[in-house]
């Protein structure tokens, strides 16, 4: 947004960007460009009272008014039915995300510079303004308009008392209730207490999703300030007591601040633009915490913990910007959560503890340690060893059969999943029923390319443990699979693969997860059958943001993410794009064209419009999701750890040509490598 005349956006210009800021446990602060909240999800202080989950919207919004000489200007906007009141948007010259949200309104004969730090570590915002000219003083005004609720919930009018408590020099605390929590706020101005409900702000967003988009906030005084040019005046808002003067100082330790150190990629550093993103979800949680209510938010606002989304956004958030000690710290984590060959796949915005409900998520773990193991150099051996148990538990689990999610090996040495009751890969959309929308029960094709490379890497861990027994093992249990993929999934009526193999038949649709089939470390599909699988996968999937989740041609395909819960619902998977999908394809294709110089220079086409949408209309975000359909409206979360991550991995290593080798303690002598298997003889 630096830079561009923001008069040319227009309302829904303006409206429709979304900025975000976070703390480092969970909490965010949150809303357009003018600050006219649009979701429930908004406000200035979203707090995570358990982190990194039970999150609640204390500050929504703040509501200023410049005055003098008999005159006043609004700074703020909000929406109520029929009408958009305040309207300060009008005001509203100049908006910064970076380093932290900033605007610049102006007057006649003014203007004020206001900013927005949150406190890292603590569920604390600070507001600024400062009289950056004028040729006199002025009055700003402002209200806190406090929420107090949780971020899936909307407040409203009603009965019981709010109160306001002064607890010392310019603070003050509004004591919690049985619906409510305790908020204090401070500030250096003129306090006037003068309590009020403001009623039916309306979120349009929310609305148009087919949610409730009405809400009720409340205020507990309006503050004052006398501003002569060149000063500042400070508003802080806690879920904790408030020391003012630290928390000014603190405020300016941003997320920005989080240390980077991809020297190992030079001179293929990743982009300052791609790290900014990548910090907001550095997650700052004790370990056992972590364990019980997740290690992190990988999608902002409204989503909770996904272990899955972290596990495969791995090596772009640790690896490429040379964040070992912190990606061992995650990985170590997870791997305490491992309960019956299962890894916690998401933990509930309640706390109340870890989910395991993906056949997947444990062998994107085993593919995560690899990562590791290729990346990280000077690591002892010995802080490896929790990791290395792991995944020899998971693929020992996996070949027996384990009990949840009913997973097994068949006879044909494909991976199966028989629990028709839940959606156990990463399309998991359901609706209120509960169904899968998009049924994944039998053998999908991603999660038997994870298997194989899992076995693959399995067997490369036991030969540099010594087993040699096992080692062999799994490598003959990886041929048979590889075999028999190449036997069953391969589609020649299409050139691509077979999305699953269910009881009912193989199922033709065309999707992107057989791509995974061609990126991982071991691909399992036959070499000469690739080249043919990634055209087709790019003739009609491959999108300027992404992978479309289903081919146009297919009666199935919906185009566009929008309108009521069940219509997204159903579009989530058929046909809805995802960013994070391109990071494989790009691996995917420079692989199969010897990284080349044109493949180079495709990829880098490829990946160009979702940096040119980080660096415009998504404020230094990628969204979870687009339209399948031109101009490819971006959709869902309006921050994906996945999206950004996936991107800032296939820039660093894909587009740009980073290598990376073995460390010398990780490097094991293995029988001489094979090449990448050939189509099976026998016809398909």
């Amino acid at each position: 947004m630096e830079g561009q005349d923001l008069s040319t956006l227009g309302f829904d210009g303006l409206t429709q960007r979304e900025w975000l800021t976070t703390n480092g446990i969970g909490g965010y602060a949150s809303s357009t460009v003018p600050c006219l909240n649009t979701r429930k999800y908004h406000g200035l202080l979203v707090a995570a009272m358990t982190p990194p989950v039970r999150r609640m919207v204390l500050l929504s919004r703040v509501e200023e008014t410049v005055s003098f000489a008999g005159n006043a200007w609004p700074l703020a906007s909000n929406e109520y039915p029929g009408i958009i009141h305040p309207r300060g948007i009008e005001f509203l010259r100049c908006f910064s995300r970076s380093p932290v949200p900033r605007w610049a309104y102006q007057g006649d004969g003014w203007t004020i510079e206001k900013t927005l730090r949150l406190v890292r570590g603590q569920n604390t915002v600070c507001i600024s303004y400062t009289l950056l000219a004028g040729d006199h003083p002025v009055e700003l005004e402002m209200r806190p308009m406090l929420a107090l609720r949780p971020i899936h919930e909307l407040m409203y009018q009603w009965n019981g008392r709010l109160i306001v408590e002064k607890r010392g020099k310019l603070q003050y605390r509004v004591p919690p209730t049985a619906r409510t929590p305790e908020v204090f706020f401070a500030h250096d101005g003129a306090f006037a207490s003068s309590p009020a409900w403001y009623l039916n702000s309306i979120y349009r967003r929310d609305m148009e999703r087919g949610y409730a988009g009405l809400e009720d906030v409340w205020s507990p005084a309006t503050l004052r300030w006398a501003l002569y040019p060149g000063q500042t005046a400070n508003f802080i808002c806690s879920a904790d007591t408030i020391d003012f003067d630290a928390a000014l100082s603190q405020a300016d330790l941003q997320c920005d601040s989080v240390a980077f150190d991809d020297t190992t990629f030079a001179p293929v550093p990743v982009p300052a633009p791609l790290k900014r993103s990548l910090c907001q979800f550095s997650c700052t949680v004790p370990t056992e915490a972590a364990r019980q209510r997740g290690p992190g938010i990988t999608q902002y606002p409204w989503a909770p913990p996904s272990v899955r989304d972290a596990l495969i956004a791995f090596s772009g958030t640790y690896l490429v910007t040379g964040r070992f000690a912190d990606g061992l710290n995650l990985l170590c984590t997870i791997a305490g959560t491992l309960k019956d060959g299962l890894i916690a796949s998401s933990y509930p915005e309640d706390g109340s503890g870890p989910r395991y409900d993906g056949a997947d998520v444990s062998l994107w773990f085993v593919n995560a340690v690899h990562q590791y193991r290729q990346h990280a150099h000077d690591v002892d051996p010995a802080a490896m060893r929790p990791l290395f148990d792991a995944v020899r538990k998971i693929i020992s689990a996996y070949s027996e059969g384990t009990t949840p999610l009913a997973i097994s090996v068949d006879r044909d040495h494909l991976l199966q999943t028989t629990d028709d009751t839940r959606a156990t890969t990463w399309m998991d959309a359901r609706p209120l029923t509960g169904v899968p929308l998009t049924p994944r029960v039998g053998k999908p094709v991603e999660l038997n390319a994870l298997w194989y490379n899992a076995l693959r890497i399995g067997a490369d861990l036991c030969a540099s443990d010594g087993d040699a027994a096992t080692a062999t093992n799994l490598r003959a249990q990886a041929d048979a699979t590889r075999d028999a993929f190449n036997a069953y999934f391969w589609n020649d009526v299409i050139g691509a693969c077979f999305d699953v193999l269910t009881p009912a038949g193989p199922d033709a649709s065309l999707r992107p997860n057989q791509v995974l089939a061609a990126s991982l470390a071991h691909p399992v599909l036959a070499a000469d059958r690739c080249k043919q699988m990634l055209e087709r996968v790019r003739d009609e999937l491959l999108t300027p943001y992404g992978l479309r989740t289903l081919a146009p041609s297919d009666p199935r395909y919906c185009g566009r993410y929008a309108g009521s819960v069940s219509e997204r619902d159903r579009a989530q998977h058929n046909g809805t794009v995802y960013p994070w999908l391109l990071g494989p394809f790009v691996t995917a294709w420079t692989r199969e064209h010897a990284r080349d110089d044109a493949a180079i220079a495709t990829v880098n086409d490829w990946l160009r419009p979702c940096l040119n949408h980080l660096n415009g209309p998504g404020i230094g975000n990628l969204p979870e999701l687009f339209d399948g359909e031109a101009p490819h409206h971006p959709g869902g979360a309006i921050a994906s750890l996945l999206s950004v991550a996936e991107i800032a991995r296939a820039y660093v290593e894909d587009a740009n040509g980073a290598a990376v080798d073995l460390p010398p303690w990780a490097r094991v002598e293995l029988d001489p490598p094979a090449s990448r298997p050939s189509a099976p003889s026998a016809p398909v």
